[in-house]
């Protein structure tokens, strides 16, 4: 059974209405709270969080700022701890804070070092979002070369 997690309560009802919809429901739970379900251990722990730098100011914007990248390394300190043995965890990121100077290059990867992790395989792609193309978009430059990477993560010991 996979299990969902989101600290907001709309998004958690999304999940539901969606897992009903598909048919999932047997397969699929999800609970609101903090990065990882209330008990239990993984075999993949799958996190596509917040990933620019900020403070949100609104509900949408908490999908996407991360204040002082805080949401990002206590998902990493907490994530050797709900692993099942051989386990993995899969971060999703883009490279865009770094692009802009909103995170320091090798920030992230003293973050996972930090956590008591290591990267087992990073899987890179461009970013294929309409703004990646937008001439118009101020942040274009920025964008164009924008990648988007799953980092597999493993505990380091």
């Amino acid at each position: 059974t996979a299990v969902g997690t989101d600290i907001d309560l709309r998004a958690v009802h999304c999940a539901e209405d969606n897992a009903k919809r598909l048919g999932l429901m047997g397969q699929f739970r999800v609970q609101r709270g903090d990065l990882y379900p209330s008990a239990g251990t993984y075999d993949r722990v799958v996190f596509n969080g917040p990933w620019m730098p900020g403070t949100p100011s609104t509900r949408l914007d908490r999908a996407i700022f991360d204040a002082e990248g805080q949401t990002l390394v206590r998902w990493l300190e907490g994530l050797a701890n709900v692993l099942n043995p051989g386990g993995e965890g899969w971060l999703i990121l883009s490279d865009l804070p770094e692009r802009l100077g909103l995170r320091a290059g090798g920030a992230l990867l003293q973050y996972i070092e930090e956590a008591g992790l290591r990267v087992v395989k990073v899987h890179a792609r461009p970013a294929r979002h309409g703004k990646s193309k937008q001439n118009s978009d101020p942040l274009h430059r920025a964008r164009a070369g924008e990648q988007i990477a799953l980092y597999r993560l493993v505990p380091a010991s």
